[in-house]
């Protein structure tokens, strides 16, 4: 058995290597939908039926739990794929499983409560405002959840996102640094222009964007908290098998890494990212 992790291309790798670093015991399948990437500017169902596809890849090599490390899919698949696919599913595998995501530990990180938590609503004015700021693609920003689910929580938090359309692509094209820190600093002063200041806090809201996530902090003010997805994610995984040991891990901290694109070695700035040479076999 294992951990599946999936992705439209290799932001999700940023969320592989903390999950790794938290449990090196496990063995994971990492899958990158290269072939159809980025999702951010598709229609919904057709993420719906790519996310699925993924999913039933990562079932089918051996995956216990699968974690969507991908706003968009976790934003516009998630709650379908469980709520209308999974439990059916799941009785013709004949084996416990499970898909999760990666936006719910973003939200807890960036509320500090649990996420069955809901604020009551006073209709009180809030005196002072957090304002969050979320860098995500189109996909993300237009399902407005980062928008919804806060502020459900909290009401003194404003959430602002600012859509980047091309930062996606261009990191999975190996861009040049200087291309790739020009994007960002323009969405990031579009985003304050929008807000009419800096935002207080900062989530990257699409993992690729982790990646260069030096850039961001480079475009903000310095200081500026940024939330870190693979931290929550890793620290929600731990205790997610902690409270459910029906679910199989594995053991034998193997590494599998494979592609709906053309297999082989990744460009240099994953490669940078992740520390040495990474290979993708063929999907």
């Amino acid at each position: 058995m294992s951990i599946g992790v999936f992705d439209s291309g290799v932001g999700g790798l940023t969320v592989h290597r903390a999950l790794v670093n938290r449990l090196p015991q496990a063995d994971f399948i990492y899958l990158a939908d290269q072939a159809n990437a980025p999702y951010g500017g598709r229609p919904g169902e057709e993420i719906v039926d790519l996310t699925r596809a993924g999913c039933e890849r990562l079932f089918d090599a051996g995956a216990s739990v699968v974690i969507l490390a991908c706003n968009t899919a976790s934003a516009i698949a998630l709650r379908r794929l469980q709520q209308t696919w999974l439990p059916g599913y799941r009785k013709a595998l004949g084996r416990p499983v499970n898909v999760l995501g990666i936006i719910v530990p973003t939200i807890e990180a960036a509320t500090g409560l649990p996420w069955e938590h809901e604020a009551e609503r006073r209709g009180e004015k809030v005196e002072q405002l957090d304002v969050l700021g979320v860098f995500s693609t189109p996909g993300t920003t237009a399902s407005r959840v980062y928008e919804i689910e806060i502020d459900k929580r909290r009401q003194d938090v404003a959430v602002f996102s600012e859509p980047c359309p091309n930062l996606a692509r261009m990191i999975e094209a190996d861009a040049g640094a200087v291309e790739l820190a020009t994007e960002v600093e323009r969405h990031v002063q579009q985003l304050k222009t929008r807000i009419g200041r800096y935002p207080d806090r900062a989530i990257l809201g699409c993992t690729h964007y982790e990646i260069v996530a030096d850039m961001f902090r480079a475009a903000l003010p310095a200081g500026t908290p940024m939330i870190q997805q693979p931290q929550a994610t890793a620290d929600a995984l731990e205790l997610y098998f902690q409270r459910h040991p029906e679910l199989d891990p594995g053991t034998g901290g193997g590494r599998t890494f494979l592609t709906t694109g053309a297999p082989g070695p990744q460009n240099g700035l994953v490669e940078s990212f992740w520390g040495g040479p990474l290979r993708f076999e063929a999907a």
